[in-house]
């Protein structure tokens, strides 16, 4: 099945640019900066995949939740979580989302509803049915969105959590974020069938493939599933079509990727392509250029936050671990 559901208006498509660049310059600001040496991190680039989430967190509510991966930069920025709080978290420092100690993969602020950032692969499925369920038993309208890539489609997890959430109607979005690799394995290499999106039909469940680099069919695609399952009409996969244009980590190969499978998703980069679209929407090149403007005077702030933050105390590796003693 193709996206569906109506288009975005000219406001929203101006929100999904202001959080795609958001995603598109942090990438550049963090790669920048290992690249010149003052970070030192484990870093798994998202270019290419930024329209995607931008369009998909555009289409949520701020209190509804999402699970991300490890890869997961642009679905945290989407959603909302602070520049100042996820930059400090990424650079260990105490003021950051986790107090400097779940760092780049476990990044979480439930004040945006960011819950969970997992760093096992294909986990976060069933948590966010535990998530979903919740929802449904409070009756509070939230929907939750897990993300994950290609190659999470073939664990267990996986099948478990689709079949149950079909089963109990659960208010859940899978968005399978489709850049034809599971970390350095071809999508050919790892699964036969000629779609993702296919397996839905086997739960009963909808199942819709859209073009994740195209704004307007990310959004209509991802708009209709989170009102269906606003509505009680139960969980949608989605299968989002992009590519990822680097590595899986920051400074890693990217030789086992064919030629012209590299040149295609540059020639279909979707950040100058939304850019043009935009402009031709007679959407003036200086309130583009000022949206980008702001982002990078941001950036510079929530760098500068970081830095300036102090590294945790030692004494907090004892703390956070164990529930704290409640009086009775």
């Amino acid at each position: 099945m193709t996206d569906t559901g109506a288009a975005p208006d000219r406001e929203t498509l101006l929100e999904i640019y202001r959080r795609t660049m958001l995603i598109n310059r942090t990438d550049e600001r963090f790669r920048n900066l290992l690249t010149q040496g003052k970070l030192a991190i484990v870093y798994y680039p998202v270019r290419g995949q930024e329209v995607v989430s931008a369009a998909m967190m555009t289409a949520l509510n701020q209190d509804d939740y999402l699970v991300t991966t490890y890869r997961g930069l642009h679905d945290q920025l989407a959603k909302g979580i602070p520049l100042n709080l996820l930059w400090a978290e990424f650079t260990g420092r105490a003021t950051g989302t986790c107090k400097g100690k779940g760092g780049p993969m476990h990044i979480t602020h439930p004040e945006t509803g960011v819950m969970v950032t997992t760093g096992v692969v294909g986990s976060g499925l069933p948590i966010a049915n535990g998530l979903a369920l919740s929802s449904q038993n409070r009756g509070d309208g939230r929907v939750t969105v897990v993300c994950f890539g290609d190659g999470a489609s073939n664990i267990g997890a996986f099948h478990e959590a689709m079949n149950m959430a079909q089963l109990w109607k659960l208010p859940v979005i899978f968005l399978c974020q489709n850049n034809k690799y599971g970390e350095h394995t071809a999508f050919a290499a790892h699964t036969d069938s000629e779609s993702i999106v296919s397996r839905a039909a086997g739960y009963g469940m909808r199942g819709v493939q859209c073009d994740g680099n195209d704004p307007v069919s990310m959004y209509t695609t991802a708009k209709d599933a989170v009102d269906r399952a606003r509505a009680g009409e139960g969980p949608t996969l989605i299968e989002a079509m992009t590519f990822r244009m680097l590595g899986h980590l920051f400074g890693a190969d990217f030789s086992y990727v064919p030629k012209e499978l590299t040149e295609a998703g540059i020639a279909g980069d979707p950040v100058p392509a939304f850019r043009k679209r935009l402009i031709e929407m007679q959407v003036a090149e200086a309130d583009l250029d000022a949206i980008v403007a702001t982002i990078e005077a941001d950036l510079d702030a929530a760098v500068a936050y970081a830095f300036d933050s102090p590294f945790p105390e030692t004494d907090e590796l004892r703390i956070d671990v164990l529930a704290e003693e409640i009086a009775a």
